[in-house]
């Protein structure tokens, strides 16, 4: 199919949602003529209202625009196995209020140390596919990777919108080490909103870091709101506070406008994930997007209000006491630059890489450059010199 006529697939694709978004506000504005309905939630259901009929609006032009020309690329990856960690073990691990977690783990249970990853907001842990799948060869029987879908995110379970946030994530981190790396030394890694859930566990667990946590890696993240990124008057959109409120209360109509609303929002991500996606692997791109596109639009919605307005500055002063990596890429429109060089400016034993030419998901679009600073964090990190003499004598056999 040439590019015209997938542009005007795209074109008739968002017709459709836009008449799927104002069928639902008709449905609104019925069910917001009921007579027992109080005030203020009808005044929210109205506001859904107009918010769903701004989403079908926006919808023909936002798709149209993210459209890219990328059958020119050549596709260093077109066989590449993205489905990895659906084959490594796994189990699933039930949070203090219920909530399954699927989580997946390579490595021996007895590793000298546990690298714990966290993925970021409308991702899997299958956004850390090119560190799983080189970092298991290059670590060796040295190190356990574990990996997780966060709460409302892939495989694990949906959980009541009110706990989806920031906060909470920490919280299920915590989880997820008592079950799964009672004893011995840890790394975190989280990327985005995974970033932001080790901050979240640094504030609420303070007493594990320098002894128990012995280093972490903050990739393409913040320690405060995304209000303050060029995103911040689009994540204000009252569009999409409009469709936060009906997902709470009103969340069979949100679901049947979930494409409507994702038309707005996933341009947004789409934008910010990748430097230069004309020049991305075609494969990469449509694995993120996937990701993207599978995520609940509950999820969507409310966790990018939690991101907006988080604020875990005050874990930096815990931070400090272990090694730390903070990466980004200097394209990255959703988590800039400022964001990583002020981290970096409170964590005196940190390193600060900046990838030229990414985007937000710079794991997934330079990830040899964030599997080499992965690789020199644990050195940095772990308490003998084990793991480091592992590495040399590999590498040295390699060559």
């Amino acid at each position: 199919m040439g590019s015209d006529d997938e542009a005007k697939s795209k074109r008739g694709i968002d017709e459709r949602l836009a008449r799927r978004a104002a069928k639902s506000a008709e449905r609104l504005a019925r069910k917001a003529d009921h007579p027992g309905l109080g005030v203020g939630k009808k005044a929210g259901l109205l506001a859904g209202m107009a918010g769903l009929s701004a989403v079908g609006t926006v919808a023909g032009v936002s798709a149209a625009r993210a459209f890219g020309h990328r059958s020119e690329v050549e596709d260093l990856y077109q066989r590449e196995d993205f489905g990895l960690l659906e084959a490594d073990r796994g189990c699933v691990v039930t949070t203090p209020d219920g909530i399954p977690l699927v989580v997946r783990e390579v490595g021996p249970a007895n590793a000298p140390l546990t690298v714990v990853f966290a993925h970021g907001f409308c991702l899997q842990m299958g956004s850390f596919h090119f560190q799983r799948a080189a970092l298991a060869a290059r670590w060796g029987d040295q190190v356990r990777m574990v990996f997780y879908d966060q709460r409302g995110h892939g495989q694990s379970s949906a959980a009541p919108v009110d706990t989806y946030t920031v906060t909470q994530l920490g919280q299920d981190l915590e989880t997820i080490l008592q079950v799964m790396v009672p004893r011995g030394p840890v790394v975190l890694v989280g990327h985005s909103m995974g970033g932001m859930t080790v901050l979240s566990h640094a504030r609420q667990y303070p007493k594990q870091y320098g002894s128990r946590i012995v280093g972490a890696a903050l990739i393409s993240s913040a320690s405060e709101g995304l209000s303050r990124s060029p995103l911040g008057e689009i994540l204000q959109n009252p569009a999409l506070e409009a469709v936060r409120f009906a997902a709470r209360y009103a969340p069979k109509l949100v679901h049947r406008t979930r494409g409507a609303a994702r038309s707005v929002i996933r341009p947004i991500l789409r934008s910010a994930s990748y430097g230069d996606d004309h020049n991305m692997s075609p494969r990469v791109v449509a694995f993120s997007e996937e990701m993207i596109h599978d995520t609940p639009i509950a999820t969507l919605v409310e966790f990018l209000h939690a991101l907006e307005v988080h604020d875990e500055s005050a874990a930096l002063p815990v931070l400090a006491r272990i090694p730390t990596l903070i990466a980004c890429g200097d394209h990255d429109v959703l988590t800039p630059i400022v964001h990583s060089e002020e981290m970096a400016d409170a964590l005196p034993d940190s390193d600060l890489l900046i990838v030229g030419g990414a985007g937000h998901l710079v794991q997934l679009e330079q990830p040899e450059l964030i599997n080499d600073a992965l690789v020199e964090l644990v050195e940095r990190a772990t308490p003998s010199k084990l793991i480091a003499l592992t590495r040399r004598l590999k590498d040295r056999a390699r060559g």
